[in-house]
């Protein structure tokens, strides 16, 4: 793997008789609840990242349809424990939501589990980033 240059966030989404939900996944190192996300590597732009993100831990289809948001967070290197950077660099995530409709998503090994919450139950998310970046997303759906 190449050494990370940003970072992605993927919330998949679908729309039914009862509003939008959204899939949220359990990480199973940590334990904690969060969107899809993973580091872009040189040579790729952040919507290729996601969409390679999304394909790899839940089987999204690189096909669907995303949605660019204008959210960005700044991280701070030293959380990612497997990557060598100088204490004070950060990483941008970009955020983008994803259309799944009637998929079910797949999960990989990062993951134990997920389910699908609406935008009230954002207080399962442990991250502010993932609770900014879904207010953005919901608004946007309407």
């Amino acid at each position: 793997m190449g050494k990370r240059i940003f970072q992605v966030l993927v919330i998949p989404y679908k729309r039914g008789q009862d509003g939008v939900k959204y899939a949220i996944f359990r990480l199973a190192d940590l334990q904690v609840w969060q969107w899809i996300t993973g580091g872009g590597e040189v040579g790729e732009t952040p919507i290729c990242a996601a969409k390679r993100e999304a394909w790899e831990e839940a089987r999204i289809p690189r096909q669907s349809t995303y949605l660019e948001l204008d959210s960005l967070s700044k991280i701070p290197a030293s959380c990612f424990i497997d990557l060598a950077y100088p204490e004070e660099s950060f990483l941008t995530e970009h955020s983008f939501g994803v259309e799944v409709d009637h998929l079910v998503p797949q999960i990989s090994r990062e993951h134990t589990e997920y389910r699908w919450i609406s935008s009230a139950e954002a207080q399962l998310l442990k991250y502010e980033s993932n609770k900014v970046a879904l207010k953005e997303l919901n608004a946007k759906l309407g």
